[in-house]
């Protein structure tokens, strides 16, 4: 059995850098809900499983009409 180490690095940004996380969190949870929501609303109307690779295509058109980059990036993992 291996040993397991964990590392804990403390975030000091600038009130610029703390502004933009915030407002990238917020961007993040605002997608967040709209997808649930959607997965919600199609399985209760139609009966249908939205599902992860269907909402990530459509992130696509999403990022294009946000040519700004105003979105954050969302979804990094993503990108």
């Amino acid at each position: 059995m291996g040993v397991r180490r964990s590392f804990t690095f403390l975030l000091r940004p600038t009130r610029k850098q703390a502004a933009a996380l915030t407002q990238c969190l917020h961007d993040h949870r605002e997608l967040y809900n709209a997808a649930l929501e959607h997965r919600r609303t199609a399985y209760r109307r139609a009966g249908v499983r939205v599902r992860y690779g269907d909402q990530s295509g459509e992130l696509k058109h999403i990022r294009a009409d946000d040519p700004a980059g105003h979105g954050c990036g969302v979804a990094g993992h993503d990108q």
